[in-house]
């Protein structure tokens, strides 16, 4: 098999995902899995989609992954491997998208307005 990429964001996050046939390492900005996210949530939630149609062990994952926090980076990883999965093979789909692991979730963050200390936050006010 070649390499299939695929991208995924969330928030300020850009994943940029390669699946290659291998025997289940990942690799994340050319550290360990397991260094980059040493929380176990945030572990599975990266491996959610592989693990959802049984391939853990049968491609190795490499990921390039810029901007955000820890928790934008993992989602925009989970969704990254779903797309890469479901190029590789198409039956895959209806199992992710059941999870919503196929969906770009849109929400980032507003931006700040002048005369605001924040988007929507206003100084405080007294009539007196």
């Amino acid at each position: 098999m070649d390499t299939i990429n695929a991208i995924g964001r969330r928030k300020a996050s850009v994943a940029r995902v390669y699946l290659t046939s291998g025997s289940g390492n990942v690799q994340i900005n050319g550290r360990k899995f397991e260094d980059y996210f040493p929380q176990k949530h945030i572990q599975a939630t990266v491996l959610d989609p592989i693990n959802t149609v049984d391939q853990a062990k049968v491609y190795d994952i490499k990921v390039n992954v810029k901007g955000g926090g820890f928790k934008g980076q993992s989602e925009a990883i989970r969704l990254g491997i779903a797309r890469a999965l479901v190029k590789i093979d198409a039956d895959f789909k209806p199992a992710l998208k059941a999870k919503s692991f196929m969906t770009r979730d849109a929400r980032v963050v507003e931006r700040k307005k002048y005369g605001k200390p924040k988007a929507r936050k206003s100084f405080q006010f007294s009539k007196r």
